[in-house]
């Protein structure tokens, strides 16, 4: 089996990556731009396996997504390529509606073309898994969970590209029988994770002694899914899902932002304790705009019809990626000396 990753150089696409080679054995071609969020250490457990394959190369390029499926005829796709970050998108939403929306029904129509000359064998077994965000569905209110059928109302432009890109699988699902499925995922965590993202921005501002911004009363609520169930998820989803379907994949793990950023610095206060307590480096500042209070799905769907159950409860998990952090100085240290240094992004001019 040969799956095509793309954004493969990125958080979740690593993951998934080290995940299909290592621990599964399939064969991958990750296809990634390597823009600044993208970095190759994070698959070097797996660079020199004879089952990875590497092609740097824009999903927006017709001509090299076209390539791609001569050259490696994959039995899959899972499409994790994306402009992610929701400051960023606040400051540059051109980027994210060219990579996220274009590049989406780029990689659609180079599908469709390579199954339109397939085999019958192929066309009948092919899946294409968009990998999209629970942001699309917009803010809950203090009860209830984000279900496959929610209707869309997303806030920001990252959220909207995703929901665009969503729409455009559907379509080209119904209108041309791309055998396409869609997963919408909570917030994820973990190791090899940019820090410009909560979780590890909050780590390393604390481990450098800098200050701790909290986004207004920092009662923001999120589900948080560590990375490698994700991982896990999105295999099965691939080869046990249904085109035309929908599954939500979710940690069930709520923590309000405060609580997320004093647990993390809980716990480096025990194994970094010469700097304790790190909550006094915590400030709340100028909140996000068009904020969303509160993201919290139901992942039943995807239990029940995937067989998948999420191994790491909110406690484990961050107590593994503090000390992953704190043990891979290694990983982080050139990021945060090159291209992102900790300053907040996504604040509108005037903001403080």
């Amino acid at each position: 089996m040969r799956i095509l990753v793309t954004g493969g150089a990125g958080f979740i696409g690593s993951a998934l990556c080290r995940h299909l080679v290592a621990d599964l054995g399939v064969g991958v071609v990750n296809v990634d731009k390597l823009t600044y969020a993208a970095n190759l250490a994070s698959l070097a457990p797996i660079a020199d396996d004879p089952l990875y394959h590497f092609v740097e190369a824009d999903i927006c390029d017709a001509r090299a997504m076209a390539d791609v499926f001569r050259r490696h005829e994959p039995d899959g796709i899972i499409h994790l390529a994306a402009e992610s970050h929701v400051d960023r998108s606040i400051g540059s939403p051109g980027e994210f509606l060219q990579t996220n929306i274009f590049g989406t029904a780029t990689l659609l129509e180079a599908t469709r073309a390579y199954l339109d000359r397939a085999p019958a064998a192929t066309r009948d077994t092919f899946r294409f898994l968009h990998v999209s965000t629970d942001e699309v569905y917009g803010s809950l209110g203090e009860d209830g969970l984000f279900h496959e059928e929610t209707a869309y109302d997303p806030s920001s432009p990252y959220s909207a590209s995703k929901a665009a890109s969503d729409h455009l699988v559907r379509a080209w699902h119904r209108t041309y029988g791309v055998p396409a499925l869609i997963s919408n995922c909570s917030n994820n965590y973990g190791p090899y994770h940019f820090p410009e993202k909560l979780i590890p921005l909050v780590i390393l501002n604390a481990l450098e002694g800098k200050p701790i911004d909290v986004y207004g009363d920092g009662l923001n609520v999120r589900d948080w899914l560590h990375v490698e169930d994700h991982a896990r998820a999105l295999f099965l989803a691939l080869t046990r899902g249904r085109p035309g379907e929908k599954y939500n994949i979710g940690g069930r793990n709520e923590r309000t932002n405060l609580a997320v950023v004093q647990r993390i610095c809980a716990l480096l206060d025990e194994q970094r304790g010469g700097s304790a307590p790190h909550e006094r480096l915590i400030r709340f500042v100028t909140d996000r705009p068009g904020h969303d209070q509160r993201y919290a799905i139901d992942p039943t769907k995807t239990e029940r019809d995937l067989g998948w159950r999420a191994l790491e409860s909110f406690e484990t998990g961050i107590e593994k990626t503090v000390r992953w952090y704190l043990d891979r100085r290694d990983w982080w240290e050139p990021i945060r000396n090159g291209v992102y240094r900790g300053q907040r992004l996504g604040l509108l001019e005037g903001a403080d």
